[in-house]
């Protein structure tokens, strides 16, 4: 990221001009030629160096929100959108249309520095994003949280400390089911819309002994021996052929050990109808029957 306060002006006017630089916001740009050409990973990038432009640009301020999940490395469904800083105090002269603004005042111990800038802290961080973001993205930034160590307490903490404030209730109920268990967005993501759907919590990375030694499963209930899969592109993208029939032989194994398996994809996530038709194939008669849109992960 280069700031045109450290460069000549005529400098910077043609390195724009000639495309060797690419702009963030006014004063701010990055060298053209190291950003990548996938679209998601560009967005990634340019909004990490966005962030680091408006922090050094706008001191003081503690990178916060989506933004500071970003600088954590956890993912964050969909466009990560503008740049959060939290301030204690408004900042005269400061405004700005592709920063958002928290008037927060911050714990000595709920901020820390990533990549030496000022940023919330994992716990506050997660907290954060579960009480603005929809319930299953939120889903996905906490299971990461807890994947990358931090615990159920420093969580309540981190609530504890938002009594009373917009998205606290939607927060509490993400922050209830988060579970380090899932390994993946995708798991995640599917965990929170089986719950939205009135299910019992599923139980995540569970065992099953089979024929040819023990074996794991994203998520599932053994009161109905039914295992829920989360296929996404990834898993099979390296492997090719190898990792398809790899899969199948898993599940001949799993189901022969007497279990029924359910595999979800990006496409049932997106359509909910689809998703109760296919549970409704797998789950007993009497839960199935009961299928509905419940509670803050049924949006």
């Amino acid at each position: 990221m280069l700031l045109a306060r450290d460069h000549p002006d005529d400098d910077a006017r043609r390195r724009l001009r000639d495309g060797e630089w690419r702009r963030l916001r006014p004063g701010a740009y990055v060298v053209a030629d190291t950003l990548p050409t996938d679209p998601f990973e560009l967005g990634t990038q340019l909004a990490l160096a966005h962030a680091v432009a408006v922090s050094r640009q706008h001191r003081p301020g503690v990178l916060s929100h989506t933004t500071a999940a970003l600088m954590w490395g956890l993912p964050l469904p969909g466009d990560p959108g503008p740049t959060h800083v939290i301030r204690p105090t408004t900042v005269s002269g400061s405004h700005a249309d592709d920063v958002v603004r928290h008037l927060v005042r911050l714990a000595p111990d709920e901020v820390t520095t990533v990549a030496g800038m000022p940023v919330t802290t994992l716990a506050r961080t997660a907290v954060d994003c579960a009480a603005t973001l929809p319930a299953g993205h939120g889903l996905v930034v906490v299971d990461a949280a807890r994947r990358s160590g931090v615990t159920a307490e420093a969580l309540q903490r981190a609530l504890a400390g938002r009594p009373g404030t917009r998205g606290i209730r939607r927060a509490r109920a993400v922050v209830e089911h988060a579970d380090d268990g899932a390994e993946s967005p995708g798991e995640s993501s599917t965990r929170a819309a089986l719950i939205g759907l009135g299910l019992p919590r599923p139980e995540t990375q569970v065992l099953v002994r089979t024929a040819a030694g023990d074996m794991w499963a994203d998520l599932g209930w053994r009161g109905w021996r039914l295992l829920v899969e989360y296929d996404g592109r990834s898993k099979y993208e390296d492997g090719g052929v190898d990792a398809l029939l790899k899969e199948k032989r898993r599940q001949d194994l799993v189901e022969s050990a007497g279990w029924r398996v359910l595999r979800v994809t990006a496409a049932d996530l997106r359509d909910r109808r689809l998703l109760v038709r296919r549970l409704r194939a797998v789950l007993p008669a009497d839960v199935a029957a009961t299928l509905r849109p419940v509670g803050p992960f049924a949006r």
